[in-house]
């Protein structure tokens, strides 16, 4: 238990350093939507433009220009009618509900996305309960305008470790199917039946990493649509981008083979040790590829391709042996071999051209 609790303080330490640019960015940014509303524009109360800025920013990158293009617009709207209903039939209960439904369905008459919909209602709330005072929409829709413009300008300044994320994440995945791969091997020459039990429940824990793969990949994306200055890294950002799927399909097979060694030791049927060994070296062929990618480099190097293709040859001299699970984790190599090519720069057919055909 403690153990565990170690690990869980561990991984929320690292959740909020990696958010940390994002936290002093929303707060530096709040600040000064407040300064410039209060002190150069002269509005007495602008509580909402560091509200706007920070809504607008938030804690990830993707879509900032959208955020700041709805909250503004749904602010515009929800402050509009609910001055105007407030001149009109004043506040309370009722009048709180009318104005929440005009809001909302002007907003989904405009086609808008939830977050405009939702500050539309939230700020007609705001305004006839808070601010009832008639006259104050063009303050409050300015105030509004303040918090998504600073949050327009705080969004072009990004640090560069959202576009390392996609790189450094891709090596984990890689590193992950590596020690699977190498605990297989193992097991398989072994045939530990608690072992591999133990090995396939870890492989089936790995739809994480994928996800964080996905995750830092769209958020990559993000900061080079939203930041100038960042531009210069699309076409990295966008190769990494690409690895995404291939991994993906590569830690599959990986569970499909893990799967298999495990069902063999439960059934005590032994794969052949030449598959182990061949497993073995895929392994080490992995984890050179995740050096590769965790240096900083692209996994296109030629050392990379060439050990992957050592083992792809090595499954077509290994001798075939009639047994399903012995078949299927021969099978499950060579279509590993031919995930992780793509990760090289093969496409799916040269990758698959590039295996001669295993003996029969």
């Amino acid at each position: 238990m403690w153990d565990r609790g170690r690990v869980s303080f561990a991984q929320r330490r690292a959740r909020l350093r990696s958010k940390a640019w994002a936290v002093g960015q929303c707060a530096v940014a709040a600040g000064v939507a407040w300064w410039l509303a209060h002190d150069v524009v002269g509005h007495p109360q602008p509580f909402f433009a560091p509200i706007v800025a920070v809504i607008c920013l938030g804690t990830s990158y993707g879509q900032r220009l959208r955020r700041v293009a709805e909250v503004t617009v749904g602010v515009a709207v929800g402050v509009f009618l609910a001055d105007l209903l407030l001149q009109l039939i004043g506040t309370g209960a009722w009048q709180i509900s009318a104005v929440v439904a005009l809001a909302m369905s002007t907003a989904l008459l405009l086609n808008a996305g939830p977050l405009f919909v939702n500050q539309a209602a939230v700020q007609g709330i705001v305004v006839i309960t808070l601010v009832a005072t008639p006259g104050y929409a063009f303050t409050r829709w300015l105030d509004a305008v303040i918090g998504g413009a600073v949050a327009l300008v705080a969004a072009t300044l990004v640090p560069r470790a959202p576009l390392r994320r996609p790189r450094e994440q891709a090596a984990v995945v890689v590193r992950r199917i590596a020690r699977l791969l190498r605990a297989a091997a193992e097991s398989a020459d072994d045939g530990d039946v608690e072992r591999s039990l133990a090995v396939l429940a870890d492989a089936r824990s790995t739809d994480q990493v994928i996800r964080e793969l996905q995750d830092a990949a769209d958020e990559g994306l993000s900061v080079i649509a939203s930041s100038p200055f960042r531009r210069r890294h699309t076409g990295h950002v966008r190769q990494m981008s690409e690895l995404v799927e291939p991994l993906d399909r590569a830690i599959r097979n990986t569970r499909v083979l893990v799967r298999r060694v495990a069902v063999s030791a439960y059934h005590h049927e032994r794969v052949p040790h030449a598959y182990a060994v061949l497993c073995a070296d895929l392994a080490d062929a992995v984890d050179l590829m995740a050096d590769e990618l965790a240096s900083g480099r692209m996994a296109d190097a030629p050392e990379v391709r060439r050990a992957l293709l050592r083992v792809g040859e090595g499954t077509a001299l290994v001798e075939r042996v009639a047994d399903l699970s012995a078949d299927v984790v021969l099978a499950q190599i060579r279509s590993i071999v031919v995930d992780l090519l793509q990760i090289t720069g093969m496409d799916v057919l040269e990758a698959t051209d590039a295996l001669p055909p295993p003996r029969q």
